[in-house]
């Protein structure tokens, strides 16, 4: 398989700008071949302000960029795109149009049979998995589905965050409503990516980077397992699809 994804769990990490901590992993991924990219802005309201900052990062970074909104044929877009970037903010909103455009099953062709690179960012990462049903985000809008891209075969929720011990706040923790999520029957594996950490992934294997670690969440007969996964690049943060779908 051509796939060769880099899913990103938040786009601006606490003390930094705009991509400025994976930076350098944007340009080892893009590399030198791809000159242009085709940035998805649907997740935020304000698409232009949304492309600029887009566009004025990857600039920096020796990529043009080119808004899929911009353009009077999206379809057509991503046909001729070289690599694409789907940017964060709403996950409803975002798949909402990228199902409206007719984008989701074309972004697939070209990413798992072209072999294009594909790069999210928060709600760009939700949608390149097999649903957005582990998101964050509200849903103001309505989607016709929660199936999402399917680039892989696992749910990622991103901005994972650890609970507090020390929290008097009562709501559920991220890893409480992940349980929730496989109470339910068939839920697939679900990656909590925590913030400052990104997944990259080159045919079927996915490999954990970044700053931070993550964890992976499977669902048994009877409870959840959760896996620690390091965040250094070693044998161990090296993870095969196959073995997802197994649970190792």
């Amino acid at each position: 398989m051509k796939r060769r994804l880099l899913l990103v769990s938040n786009s601006t990490l606490h003390g930094g700008g705009y991509l400025q901590h994976c930076q350098q992993q944007i340009q080892d991924f893009f590399g030198k071949n791809v000159k242009r990219i085709l940035f998805v802005p649907y997740a935020l309201q304000d698409r232009d302000a949304y492309t600029k900052t887009a566009r004025d990062k990857f600039k920096t970074l020796g990529y043009e960029v080119d808004s899929v909104h911009e353009t009077p044929d999206p379809v057509e877009a991503v046909r001729k795109a070289e690599g694409i970037f789907i940017g964060g903010g709403n996950t409803f909103r975002l798949l909402k149009a990228l199902y409206d455009n007719k984008l989701v099953t074309e972004i697939r062709k070209r990413v798992l049979e072209d072999g294009i690179p594909y790069m999210g960012s928060s709600a760009g990462t939700n949608v390149s998995t097999i649903s957005i049903n582990t998101t964050n985000d509200m849903p103001i809008v309505y989607p016709p589905t929660f199936a999402a891209i399917g680039l892989v075969p696992f749910n990622i929720n991103p901005h994972y965050l650890d609970a507090d011990p020390n929290s008097k706040h009562m709501g559920e923790t991220r890893e409480q409503r992940i349980v929730q999520y496989h109470e339910e029957h068939d839920t697939p594996c679900v990656l909590g990516l925590r913030e400052g950490s990104l997944l990259l992934v080159e045919g079927n294997k996915a490999t954990l980077l970044g700053s931070t670690k993550a964890r992976l969440f499977k669902r048994s007969l009877r409870w959840t397992l959760c896996l620690f996964l390091p965040s250094a690049p070693s044998p161990l943060a090296e993870v095969s699809f196959l073995s997802i779908n197994l649970g190792f």
